[in-house]
């Protein structure tokens, strides 16, 4: 099936290229999927007995998954050993970083990447976010708006199944839900606490996807139902191939993850989902003489402007509460245990300058209650801060000079450094969150973030033992840096000009009409929200898009 051309060729199977997968082959388009990672099925979990109970520090568990190749990956705050194999082994998949500005890559290779390991929250942008260089000058807007993109959320949101609240906020905008969630009594208490102490902050429920019991991304099931679809697993993409006179994309050359033979595939479209940094390390790797620089980079702006969101953590305990709340609104799942919880939405310099210390603004989820303890412990919770990184040409992705991967691709060096302005923001998240806690009557335990830890009261996991805890707080910065908040875009960004940006107003490369890139890699802004719901919805507009101009022979 190989040695023939296919219509479209794609390259990663998470969130954007499940999506591609099935935009393309229900519109009629023959396509090949190639993932770097084994392959998935249902039986791969049935192997994982027990889904996560109390998490703790699990200082013993991340040392043996650091001894067995997962040094990086075992540092991420929410680690969990039931979890670890969607995890790379970091021997394997190393990359480099300036001294300066580490960095915390977390990823997964296998059919599905990270779609096994995120939070399953789900949430649109505004134009707050894709319009905010409007307001206050800094970087660029988007080449779209909300207008262009919300008919896309739509058929996203109706093909997952979301859990969600019509909550009119406007820097949230509502989506299209099929059940209302549950807040523990607890999360109803902080609401309405933060709510009457400052009016213009919203506490809303998370609008989430719940846990999917055939663990095979739903967009690929359908792609598969069309029978339009190819897969290979075990497929690490070298490069994307072109056509030596016109420069357009002929298919990629890839390596068998398990013999590291080298095969060549063709396509008449290509569309890179390999997540951001993947997907700038290959374009900057398929050089050729049309494409010097590597592919899509006569502007001399791949892999600039790299982002990811300002993390930060707060965590403690609820007075008076013992034990955890179960959620009754959808079953508890065997793997990924309870969902659910609060989402503090951004506040902070959206119609006007509210703050003025920083540009752009921060946003909060979290659970309050549902962590599970011991019936007689003290109720827990814990609240994620993310912070909107300003695009700056100097963080970048580039190709280490010598170092490669166990398959002999160079592997990537990536600087992801935080400005004043980010610090500036950054201090007034934590802060603000953990006054909010406070005044909502909560115990706060612990706050931290790059720029540290900070323990308040009987200090963090004070149950746990005292090496716990020492080298909890030895390791902490290791765990909570850039990186930590897994949100990273940006690298190949979208624009109206091809003298400012990688690709145009429809993921299509400047320098070649017939390559898509439609992971987050194409992010001009990193807004406060996650990035899945909107990278999931431009893959779809995208792939419309092109399928139609394929069918019109206009590629």
């Amino acid at each position: 099936m190989l040695n023939k051309s296919f219509d479209a060729l794609v390259i990663g199977s998470g969130a954007s290229g499940s999506f591609a997968a099935k935009e393309l082959t229900e519109r009629g388009l023959e396509v090949l999927l190639l993932e770097a990672g084994p392959n998935i099925t249902e039986d791969d979990f049935k192997s994982i007995a027990d889904g996560p109970k109390q998490a703790g520090i699990q200082p013993l568990a991340r040392a043996r998954a650091a001894l067995k190749g997962q040094y990086v990956q075992a540092r991420t705050i929410f680690y969990s050993q039931q979890l670890k194999r969607f995890f790379v082994n970091d021997w394997q998949n190393p990359y480099s970083t300036p001294s300066d500005a580490p960095y915390l890559w977390i990823r997964g290779r296998q059919l599905g990447g990270r779609l096994h390991v995120y939070g399953r929250v789900l949430l649109r942008w505004s134009d707050y976010d894709f319009k905010a260089s409007s307001r206050d000058g800094h970087g660029q807007d988007w080449p779209i708006s909300y207008a262009d993109l919300a008919p896309y959320y739509d058929r996203v949101e109706d093909a997952l199944g979301l859990y969600g609240n019509r909550d009119g906020v406007a820097s949230l905008p509502d989506g299209n839900y099929i059940k209302k969630p549950k807040l523990t009594a607890v999360e109803e208490a902080f609401k309405a606490r933060v709510e009457a102490n400052w009016p213009n902050r919203s506490v809303v429920s998370w609008r989430y996807m719940p846990p999917n019991p055939k663990r095979v991304p739903q967009p690929l099931l359908a792609a598969r139902a069309t029978g339009l679809l190819t897969e290979r697993a075990d497929a690490i993409v070298r490069q994307i191939t072109t056509d030596p006179v016109t420069g357009k994309p002929t298919g990629a050359e890839f390596i068998d993850r398990r013999t590291k033979q080298a095969e060549t595939v063709s396509a008449k479209v290509v569309v890179l989902c390999a997540s951001p940094i993947e997907s700038v390390r290959l374009l900057l790797n398929s050089k050729s003489a049309r494409h010097p620089n590597g592919l899509g980079n006569s502007s001399g702006l791949l892999g600039r402007y790299f982002m990811d969101h300002i993390p930060s953590l707060t965590y403690g305990t609820v007075p008076g509460v013992t034990g955890w709340e179960q959620d009754d609104t959808l079953p508890d799942d065997p793997i990924y245990g309870s969902t659910g919880g609060v989402c503090v939405t951004r506040f902070e310099n959206l119609g006007r300058a509210t703050n003025s210390k920083f540009l752009r603004g921060f946003r909060y989820e979290g659970t309050i209650g549902r962590h599970f303890v011991d019936d007689d412990q003290p109720a827990r919770f814990g609240f994620m801060g993310f912070g909107e990184m300003l695009p700056n040409p100097d963080n970048r992705v580039t190709l280490h000079p010598w170092r490669k991967d166990a398959w002999g691709i160079p592997i990537p060096h990536i600087r992801c450094a935080m400005s004043r302005n980010e610090r500036e923001l950054l201090r007034e998240q934590i802060d603000a969150m953990v006054e909010m806690a406070e005044k909502a009557g909560l115990e706060v335990q612990w706050s931290g973030s790059p720029l540290g830890l900070e323990e308040k009261g009987k200090g963090a996991f004070p149950n746990s033992s005292w090496l716990s805890r020492l080298i909890f707080r030895l390791s902490f910065k290791k765990s909570m840096m850039m990186g930590s908040a897994v949100h990273e875009c940006g690298g190949a960004r979208m624009g109206s000009d091809p003298a400012t940006s990688i690709l145009n107003a429809y993921n299509q490369c400047w320098d070649a009409k017939n390559l898509l890139v439609t992971d987050a890699s194409s992010f001009p802004s990193s807004g406060t929200a996650g990035t899945t719901l909107t990278i999931m919805a431009l893959t779809v507009r995208a792939c419309e898009h092109i399928a139609n101009e394929f069918k019109a022979g206009r590629l």
